[in-house]
């Protein structure tokens, strides 16, 4: 069982202008602003700005499924004929994130984070 699709990332290739499309659309400033990320939390939404996305095969927007097992749950959509991706990776604070692409070349991403 999932929690939902909470969050989702934007790969931008111009991390500034997008910041300000973002804080004009969310009418929120963002809460984690990094050269590598930029984060917003609006509506109970994560919404973030990934500024090497395209570098990482993201073609466009991803939504991630916040799970429990994140290595379970990538095993079972490898089993199930996804192509891995991005493999389980912490991005800070315990937070573990994945990525495949299904049969269709939609992406899919796993999240999970410290308290699970």
């Amino acid at each position: 069982m999932t929690a939902g699709l909470q969050t989702i990332i934007y790969p931008v290739k111009d991390i500034a202008r997008a910041k300000a499309l973002f804080s004009a659309l969310l009418e929120v400033e963002p809460h984690a602003d990094e050269p590598y990320y930029v984060g917003f939390k609006d509506a109970g939404q994560d919404v973030g700005l990934d500024p090497n996305g395209h570098a990482k095969g993201m073609t466009g927007p991803v939504p991630y499924w916040h799970v429990s097992d994140i290595r379970a749950r990538l095993a079972s959509l490898l089993e199930a004929g996804a192509e891995l991706l991005q493999d389980v990776q912490d991005v800070g604070g315990g937070r573990l994130i994945a990525s495949v692409k299904d049969a269709d070349g939609n992406l899919v991403g796993l999240l999970q984070d410290a308290a699970a």
